[in-house]
């Protein structure tokens, strides 16, 4: 962990808080804290500051509190994802918060598995819990929003400009596109990104078709086929690095 998140609810009126289970464990047996340390703090969707280890008895930790009065930015690129197979989408869910994603929408698709959607990945206090893992590790506090959508069709042309400003950046990933990430680059980064990706068999043409009337470009990737959450890391590293976070 490269920050420890607290949650809102867990600070007392004093600024402590006391930590068990696997935070604590880290602070005692991997950071070796003693009392008197200062450990670099967040608190979740709110400001970082410093804990100052009071106590480590056992199984608990200690600290006092203090937190900044600036919160960081959201991250300004979102994700549009294909819901990939269980054991993948459980692999990603931390590299996602951890790249820095602002809201991660998961959809149904032509060469989506219906019952992918079932699956206990998709609770969110699972995927909460590795969103935030995420998050320790980058050292960001903003958990990204998560929202799954078992209609692609209905959710493009009647719920997506609610949610994702017309001004900004739609770009779709697909073997198709004739211009490559890196000329979308320069035209996107002031901007709000929404990156789409596909199952790993690829959106179907009627499925682009529907992309392209939202208003999304379509660009490649290059010559090689990417499973999801390869071609989900390479991307969002691409796109997270030159546009920086957005105040919205």
């Amino acid at each position: 962990m490269n920050l420890i998140i607290i949650h809102p609810c867990e600070p007392d009126s004093s600024g402590r808080v006391c930590l068990t289970g696997e935070r604590a464990g880290h602070i005692q047996n991997v950071l070796k804290a003693v009392p008197g340390k200062s450990l670099r703090i967040g608190l979740l969707n709110g400001s970082t500051g410093c804990g100052t280890v009071e106590s480590t008895a056992g199984g608990e930790v200690v600290l006092r509190c203090e937190f900044d009065k600036k919160i960081p930015a959201r991250p300004a690129v979102d994700l549009l994802l294909a819901l990939p197979r269980p054991k993948v989408m459980k692999r990603l869910w931390a590299q996602l918060s951890a790249l820095g994603v602002g809201r991660i929408i998961l959809t149904n698709a032509e060469k989506v598995e219906r019952c992918y959607f079932d699956s206990h990945v998709l609770e969110p206090d699972f995927y909460t819990a590795r969103l935030i893992e995420g998050l320790q590790q980058a050292g960001d506090t903003r958990l990204p929003d998560v929202q799954i959508v078992r209609q692609l069709k209905p959710f493009l042309e009647d719920e997506f400009d609610g949610i994702f400003p017309t001004s900004g950046i739609r770009l779709l990933a697909d073997p198709s596109g004739t211009c490559n990430m890196f000329q979308r680059l320069e035209v996107a980064a002031p901007q709000r990104i929404c990156l789409a990706v596909g199952p790993e068999g690829g959106w179907t043409p009627y499925e682009l078709e529907l992309f392209a009337a939202c208003g999304f470009q379509i660009f490649n990737a290059g010559p090689r086929i990417l499973r999801t959450d390869t071609a989900c890391v390479a991307l969002l590293s691409l796109l997270t690095l030159p546009s920086g976070s957005d105040e919205k």
